[in-house]
């Protein structure tokens, strides 16, 4: 996609997305210093939110932990679950673009009373009630957006929490981060094969098949908000188990960086069996058409997940829809009122 074709030019979301590579580049890892000593100290950290603010924000974050082996307590839910816990000795951070989430104050005002002091906040907006609500808060510098899927905004609240791990370890993350701008913007800009686009284009369900790492699950919510199809995560290797019964040969499976040693028994299952279309979004090809996108340590999650923005936005094109403006979807999904 890019901002001189026609088909896309017109487009909030395809700017947003755009404007996502140069903000990669000239991230500041540095903001989150305090916070990343207080988590630190404490020894667990609670990440909370809704929807896009937390699933690949949080779910990235937990994934880089437990690959490094940290001796860090990470726990992300829903911010009404999170209310049920007893998180009086984690440090919280809960990130809400607009600021005024209802479920995340709600959340906050309850640990609040409860006389908790770690509290801290990623938002887009300042002047918000997570700000007021936050012992300190991180206000994101990509701006607010006109489109209704949340998209640089996500990327730039992985960052916030990439960088509290860049501040407790030595992290490759800040010298890789012009490089990575750079492929964040070769992976944007890619067009893809329009026999296969047709394709996914005419599915009325498009499944998403990856890692628990906030990747797959988060482009199945975008499908819905971008391309107007339903869509389904299947996390790990759930794709094996059972669920090739209701699939049907005119919906798409889509494979984020899938497993190596269980491709073939994919093919055979799903491509053979089922007479579906498979494809993957990888860094090497695969037995499937396959998106191929760059490596780079810190970095391979955001990848995958603006290759799979760009499919999808050429797929509602394809559809002919309006990817900045749902019927029925909402900015703020569940807004907080006083």
């Amino acid at each position: 996609m890019n901002l001189t074709d026609p088909k896309y030019k017109d487009f909030a979301i395809v700017r947003e997305m755009l404007q996502t590579s140069e903000m990669i580049a000239n991230f500041d890892f540095s903001q989150t210093k305090n916070i990343a000593q207080v988590v630190k100290q404490t020894g667990r950290l609670f990440l909370t939110g809704e929807g896009s603010s937390r699933i690949f924000p949080a779910k990235s974050f937990l994934y880089g932990v437990h690959k490094r082996g940290l001796d860090l307590n990470v726990a992300t839910e829903g911010s009404y679950q999170a209310g049920e816990y007893d998180l009086s000795n984690w440090a919280v951070i809960a990130a809400s673009n607009s600021g005024q989430t209802k479920e995340t104050i709600a959340l906050y005002v309850k640990l609040i009373q409860e006389g908790h002091q770690k509290l801290f906040g990623v938002t887009a907006n300042a002047g918000t009630k997570l700000i007021e609500k936050s012992n300190e808060s991180i206000v994101l510098s990509c701006g607010k957006e006109k489109a209704v899927a949340a998209t640089k905004s996500v990327v730039e609240q992985a960052l916030v929490y990439r960088s509290i791990l860049c501040n407790m370890i030595d992290c490759e993350c800040p010298q890789n981060a012009p490089v990575a701008g750079e492929y964040a913007k070769k992976v944007l800009e890619a067009e893809y094969d329009q026999e296969l686009i047709a394709k996914l284009a005419a599915a009325p369900v498009i499944y998403f098949a990856g890692r628990n790492d906030g990747v797959a699950e988060e482009l199945t919510l975008k499908t819905n908000e971008i391309t107007r199809k339903k869509s389904d995560f299947l996390e790990g290797t759930y794709i094996l188990h059972g669920v090739e019964e209701i699939m049907n040969p005119n919906e798409v499976v889509v494979l984020v960086n899938p497993f190596e040693s269980e491709c073939d028994r994919i093919k055979e299952l799903l491509v053979d069996g089922v007479k579906i279309t498979v494809i993957a979004i990888a860094p090497k090809e695969t037995v499937f058409p396959t998106i191929v996108i760059p490596q780079l340590q810190g970095y391979n999650g955001i990848l995958q997940l603006l290759a799979g923005w760009n499919l999808l936005v050429q797929i509602g094109v394809a559809c002919g829809v309006n990817l900045d403006k749902p019927q029925r979807a909402r900015k703020i999904g569940n807004e907080f009122v006083e």
